[in-house]
């Protein structure tokens, strides 16, 4: 099937191995002292191994390969470690988070209080152009952050322009059409909000690359959140 997958140049290649290592899916291993793709059906085109990769070796290409095959992930998993391990990314692993008691209703009313600037809200649904955009601070938050993290609207939402959405699910490469919107509108910067999990780098490489292919030199910066609701980074 023609599909997106990661192409690695060995020429510069530094062998450092830190792409095989944020492969959870375990694509990627090293050969004669090189990163090389060995189980094509093993990648999910997301990319987390592009951030990692300090000499940009790796990218991606659109070309005939076998199709994405969660459940030899699984097993292969599975043999690896000797336990069940949910297929795709560590973030489907079930967690119980402990909370204390929530406050009365009546104090948290106004912290509750939404400050969502525009609609849509979702990356595949929004225009391309809008006055919203004219003069915006964006932010582009992986959809379980604001789950996550309890003061996502006060913290993050407020004063600027909100896109989500999970390239793990809705499967595709966003960085075109942030491109798009980056290039034809006056966006004053760009703040990405990401889980901690690897399948949320597909969401911080897209963002990072349409940055670069809009041809602007826009402030970027990337915060983390944890599965429990903490900023990591």
């Amino acid at each position: 099937m023609l599909r997106k997958i990661i192409k690695i140049d060995r020429d510069k290649c530094n062998g450092c191995g830190l792409c095989a290592a944020a492969c959870h899916e375990g694509a990627i291993e090293m050969v004669d002292g090189k990163a090389m793709l060995t189980r094509e059906n093993y990648c999910d085109g997301l990319g987390d191994c592009l951030p990692a990769c300090p000499t940009g070796a790796i990218s991606f290409e659109e070309r005939e390969a076998p199709a994405y095959d969660e459940e030899a992930v699984r097993q292969a998993k599975r043999k690896k470690q000797g336990a069940a391990v949910p297929a795709g990314c560590p973030g489907m692993r079930a967690a119980a988070i402990a909370r204390g008691n929530a406050a009365p209703a009546a104090e948290t009313a106004e912290k509750q209080q939404s400050e969502l600037r525009q609609w849509p809200v979702q990356i595949k649904l929004a225009p391309l152009t809008a006055p919203y955009f004219e003069n915006a601070d964006l932010l582009v938050a992986a959809d379980c952050t604001a789950y996550a993290y309890g003061a996502f609207h006060q913290d993050f939402i407020k004063g600027r322009i909100t896109l989500v959405g999970c390239p793990k699910l809705d499967g595709v490469d966003y960085a075109e059409k942030l491109t798009a919107i980056l290039a034809g509108n006056n966006i004053r910067s760009v703040t990405v909000t990401r889980m901690e999990v690897p399948c949320c780098g597909g969401l911080e490489n897209a963002v990072k690359r349409a940055v670069e292919a809009s041809g602007k030199a826009l402030p970027l910066q990337v915060v983390t959140i944890s599965t429990d609701g903490r900023i990591v980074k």
